[in-house]
């Protein structure tokens, strides 16, 4: 098994991930980018790609219109699979409304890749997924082929750690952990990605050790930002303010500069739950996971909350009253609104009887409508009640939001990201 023989890749899902994984390996290997999405291929063969995370110039240094040379052929015809020797599977992978993994797209995926799965052939996952998935749910199912695992294909993991809308910390750049299912899958796949990424690879002991060292990535984040987001209610209560407590408390070399905020998006928000599912499988009842689940899942209901509050104190009326979220997507500078816990602030400001209005320059009015059934405004009005930053995207330095408000307005500013002075209250 060896790279010389520069096999024709196939990437199942050209999504966050997927994408500009595609567009790298494309520069020096034949690649088929497939995606159920016809639309979604339609518009990466105009050279337009949605989720911003790759530029017009760099899709048409490497679409093609064949895979029979080096390029990127996209298509949402999975019968062309049957054209590659290696499959990386990029697609989500979500929790149901109980917060329980939901591996349905990677299994329908490693089905379809089934019907066209051959001798020598490899797969590899880059999907998140809790312990064991890989090789105890992912391989029957491509064993339904009537291949038998590590004698006629092999498997490898390697986990995604893509930055929506990082421009700086983009795929190559990214140091790329590599497994693989025998010693020499392992290093046929580590020797796949290090052929394209610049940052290099490190090749872990096993496929559960790669998945393992993904999962918890993530929930180290999210168990930080819980702390310090249990921190800032405890300071509002002080009456102390959260970033200038951070700012003197970060002048310590070995502080961890984590920010209060709502935690959404495909990872952090997510990943947790995963690890959590697997270790109940077992008889282990994590606390610590959880509980920082449970504090950051409820912060958009305490943003609301506080938000209100402060208008109480400003003697304005609260049925009725006008007010407008800055920002709906995850995190800023990016259109991704997968998991953004900003709904939550909404949800809430709606059952206090508030008429919300919702603005973001980023995001898609389609995918906000289909996904939280919100019509985004794209003009400010001037009489809201209440402001609420939720998302500091970078066009918002430029509103004057206290021209927009009414008089004894409350402003309230979840990432610091306003002066000071024309905040009511800050995270």
């Amino acid at each position: 098994m060896e790279l010389k023989s520069k096999p024709v890749i196939a990437i199942i899902g050209l999504g966050y991930v997927g994408l500009p994984l595609a567009v790298a390996l494309a520069k020096k290997y034949t690649v088929i980018g497939f995606d159920i999405n016809k639309s979604r291929v339609e518009e990466l063969n105009k050279l337009s790609d949605s989720t911003l995370e790759v530029t017009q110039d760099d899709l048409g240094q490497v679409i093609v219109n064949s895979f029979e040379k080096v390029g990127l052929f996209v298509t949402h015809n999975e019968m062309e699979l049957g054209s590659a020797q290696v499959f990386i599977v990029t697609v989500p992978t979500p929790v149901d409304k109980n917060n329980r993994p939901v591996l349905t797209p990677l299994e329908k995926a490693s089905r379809m890749i089934s019907k066209y799965l051959k001798s020598e052939d490899v797969v590899i996952y880059e999907s998140t997924v809790y312990p064991g998935v890989t090789e105890e749910v992912m391989v029957p199912i491509l064993e339904e082929s009537g291949l038998v695992y590590n004698i006629d294909f092999f498997c490898g993991y390697s986990p995604e750690r893509i930055n929506p809308g990082d421009k700086e910390h983009t795929i190559t750049k990214i140091l790329k952990v590599t497994s693989g299912s025998t010693q020499d899958t392992a290093l046929f796949v580590d020797n796949l990605y290090k052929s394209v990424i610049t940052a290099g690879t490190f090749m872990a002991t096993s496929i559960k050790v790669a998945e393992a060292a993904k999962v918890i990535e993530n929930s180290q984040r999210d168990i930080n930002i819980a702390f310090v987001n249990e921190l800032a209610r405890i300071f509002e209560l002080l009456e102390i303010d959260t970033s200038e407590v951070l700012e003197a408390a970060g002048t310590k070399w070995n502080f961890l500069p984590f920010k209060p905020g709502l935690v959404g998006g495909h990872c952090i928000g997510v990943d947790p739950y995963y690890l959590a599912q697997k270790a109940q499988e077992v008889g282990y009842h994590p606390e610590i996971i959880l509980a920082g689940r449970r504090l950051n899942d409820g912060m958009g209901k305490y943003i609301a909350s506080e938000s209100v509050k402060q208008m109480l104190k400003n003697d304005l009326q609260i049925r009725g009253a006008k007010a407008l979220i800055l920002g709906i997507t995850f995190k800023e500078n990016c259109p991704d609104i997968r998991n953004s816990k900003v709904i939550d602030v909404h949800n809430e400001l709606v059952s206090y009887g508030l008429d919300v209005d919702v603005f973001d320059p980023w995001a898609s009015d389609e995918e906000v409508k289909h996904e939280f059934s919100i019509d985004l405004i794209h003009e400010l009005k001037i009489n809201y009640s209440l402001i609420v930053l939720a998302v500091s995207h970078r066009e918002f330095s430029e509103i004057n939001v206290q021209n927009q408000l009414i008089d004894n307005g409350v402003v309230y500013d979840v990432k610091s990201f306003l002066p000071k002075e024309v905040v009511t209250s800050r995270l």
